[in-house]
């Protein structure tokens, strides 16, 4: 009986920022955004036959670090960025197989462009496109769309569930075979297909249809990655597969329970939907080679740079701290700002317990840790790191893989997965020898 095979995506979010840019074969010989570098890792990503290049986004510049944009433009914390859909376009022409994924807010976009957006990137990656469909927890973030406060929680996703309601409709408004394009006739569309869209909701009024021919895939990929209990809810609800986090695996097994829940509830089969757990990851041909390479991490920002991105991630100015206080007490802080009760501070409680009570400097320590992937990052040779993804993927379901990435440098870290990560999998039956499908949803379907 063939063994259940994983899923690879690559995510090169941070590729460019938080002094990965700088470490030796990092960019060589190119800065940020140039399109050739990217080519590249489309490339060299498809030779190794993963199912998806993916990158998250935001469109705010890092302030809640003592009030300052300084720390992030000084650094290189989640800055700079632009849209990468062009650049996803550009990669897409230079590959035939491999999938893109991007990301956009539905807190801040509004349904009907966002769906007619994702439906001509669909046509233009002929069928490869996924959504990373997100709420925004960053005051930044907010402030560029004209939101003086972040909207709570749980209304983040409630308008998410409903955008994605509503996105769904416009892509299933026009059916698969509504264009004729009848050269003798002079007939482009069968009116009997396209069907009207006349939704009203508590955030959104949209009259429809799309004016866009149907999309290669039927409806473009969607992920997200929610990870509270409302969350995980709402990614039932949403999506088609999960981003999970980087996290222990005892809170990945819960998270994968909460999921199966989330979805029988639903009436939506659990084995049908994956979750994709962000796996930062250093390969080499030796252990000790991925241990000094991982160790890179620890050198690429200083303090400051660790407080600038904390605090933007978390929507809580962490140089307020004073020099002892409790976990406990700094989570409720920032549950009541209405930021992400998920995030490092809840997963340093878990890790060291809500109650412990910890000096600033060791805050910050740990927190050199979190911003910069170390703790996360997975560093071996491939042998070993099979065996770890094996039993994650196990643990787990095995349904969904994981997406490799936050590598130290690019892209010859991205060479070492593919030249070796991937053929140990292939060796083990637990990676595909050769692209299924015609579509990136084809390709996710395919285990």
């Amino acid at each position: 009986m063939a063994r259940p095979k994983m899923h690879l995506g690559f995510d090169f979010s941070y590729s460019h920022m938080g002094g990965r840019w700088r470490l030796p074969g990092s960019w060589p010989g190119r800065i940020f955004p140039d399109v050739t570098m990217y080519e590249d890792i489309a490339r060299i990503a498809e030779r190794g036959l993963l199912d998806m290049i993916f990158s998250g986004d935001g469109t705010g510049v890092p302030d809640t670090w003592r009030g300052s944009r300084d720390a992030a433009v000084e650094w290189g914390v989640n800055w700079p960025r632009q849209d990468l859909n062009p650049i996803m376009v550009a990669m897409s022409r230079v590959t035939r197989h491999i999938g893109y994924g991007l990301t956009y807010s539905s807190t801040f976009m509004h349904p009907y462009y966002t769906a007619r957006l994702m439906n001509s990137l669909d046509h233009l990656t002929g069928g490869r496109i996924a959504m990373n469909l997100v709420t925004s927890t960053r005051r930044s973030d907010a402030a560029n769309f004209g939101f003086d406060e972040l909207m709570e929680h749980g209304a983040r996703y409630d308008r998410m569930e409903e955008f994605t309601d509503v996105c769904r409709k416009l892509w299933d408004a026009t059916e698969a075979d509504a264009m004729l394009w009848d050269h003798a006739s002079g007939r482009v569309g069968d009116p009997r297909k396209v069907h009207g869209v006349r939704h009203h909701g508590r955030f959104f009024n949209v009259e429809g249809p799309l004016n866009t021919p149907p999309s290669p895939q039927g409806r473009p990929v969607l992920i997200q990655a929610g990870g509270s209990p409302r969350g995980i809810r709402a990614s039932a609800h949403v999506a088609d597969h999960v981003f999970g986090a980087d996290m222990a695996l005892p809170l990945q097994i819960k998270q994968r329970q909460a999921l199966d829940a989330a979805l029988a509830d639903l009436g939506r089969d659990p084995s049908a939907v994956g979750i994709l757990w962000q796996t930062p990851i250093v390969v080499a041909e030796t252990d000790a080679a991925a241990q000094a390479q991982r160790n890179l991490l620890l050198t690429a920002i200083p303090p400051e740079a660790v407080g600038a991105y904390l605090s933007y991630n978390s929507g809580y100015d962490f140089s307020t701290l004073p020099e002892r206080f409790s976990l406990q007490d700094l989570h409720a802080e920032i549950v009541a700002s209405n930021a992400s009760p998920a995030g490092f501070v809840h997963e340093l409680a878990v890790k060291l317990g809500a109650g412990t009570t910890i000096t600033r400097a060791e805050f910050f320590e740990h927190g050199l840790r979190n911003a910069t992937s170390y703790d996360t990052t997975i560093a071996g040779t491939a042998a070993q790191l099979a065996d770890r993804l094996e039993e994650v993927f196990e643990a787990t379901g095995s349904r969904g893989g994981f997406m490799l990435g936050h590598i130290v440098s690019l892209p010859g870290d991205l060479q070492a997965i593919v030249d070796l990560l991937v053929p140990e999998l292939q060796r083990r039956g637990r990676f595909r020898t050769a692209y299924g499908g015609r579509t990136l949803r084809e390709n996710l379907l395919d285990s």
